[in-house]
């Protein structure tokens, strides 16, 4: 069988069970990007300004809505018209990592609801498969996807070794995961997306532990489906629709060099 990574998105979307994620990589070919936002702004009016002026160019958004000081249900209702207006899925980076119960309460309820409104949202799997389970119970029926965090961008990070090869096991095994966050392709035992955090034109860091890898390293050579970029798009002095057209075409030229290798 051809890998995963060797294959379109457009093949990976007609052979894959999934709805959501069948629905994301028609939204990939379509739209020619690989590129998520991580839009890590703290005002309604800000994160709704950025969606607007970026979604043409982005297959998912990435939210903190924790973050958000002025959150309210009309937040939800802005982002919802956000990603049809723009085609567009949206991924709440809630990282859950409590028990099964604790975690379908704070998924489906709460402040934030955020079952209600995101399509994707992650967790670590310290707790164990119950998470997995906790969270399925909620978002399964809704046809929503889970990602496991098998790696982070961070440096010392602890997500490695056995721990990335059992959280790599639990998605194999559950239905209602759809995929990873990590730096590369973890399996062919299924074709589970992966997301990669943590990318830069020019790879470098920040101050309190984020590194930076290009497009090229994650994409091309690692076999990683979806470039998660944040302040290199909308930071002091960028141009956040020039920075996310730049950042659409390197994600996608990465891509098209993968499948000639």
């Amino acid at each position: 069988m051809v890998p995963f990574s060797q294959q379109t998105y457009a093949q990976r979307a007609e052979q894959h069970t999934h709805p959501l994620v069948k629905r994301l990589f028609a939204i990939m070919e379509r739209k020619k990007t690989n590129l998520s936002l991580a839009a890590d702004v703290s005002s309604k009016a800000e994160l709704l300004e950025l969606a607007d002026k970026v979604g043409p160019y982005i297959c998912i958004l990435k939210t903190h809505v924790d973050i958000i000081a002025d959150f309210d249900a009309h937040l939800a209702e802005g982002l919802a018209a956000l990603a049809e207006k723009h085609d567009f899925l949206i991924f709440e980076d809630r990282k859950f990592a409590d028990i099964g119960n604790t975690v379908k309460l704070q998924y489906g309820g709460g402040i934030y609801r955020i079952a209600d409104w995101a399509h994707i949202t992650n967790c670590h799997t310290v707790p164990g498969e119950g998470i997995i389970q906790g969270l399925a119970e909620v978002g399964e029926s809704r046809g929503r996807g889970l990602l496991l965090l098998a790696e982070m961008s961070s440096k010392g990070m602890l997500a490695t070794g056995a721990y990335t090869e059992k959280t790599v096991e639990m998605a194999v095994r559950n239905s209602f995961v759809i995929g990873f966050i990590g730096s590369r392709r973890f399996t062919e035992d299924r074709d589970l997306l992966t997301m990669t955090p943590g990318v830069g034109l020019h790879a470098s860091g920040d101050a309190l532990g984020q590194q930076y890898r290009t497009p090229e390293a994650i994409v091309t050579a690692n076999g990683s489906d979806v470039i998660i970029v944040g302040r290199a798009i909308y930071g002091p002095d960028k141009d956040p629709v020039a920075e996310a057209l730049r950042y659409q075409e390197a994600g996608w030229n990465a891509y098209l060099k993968r499948l000639q290798n």
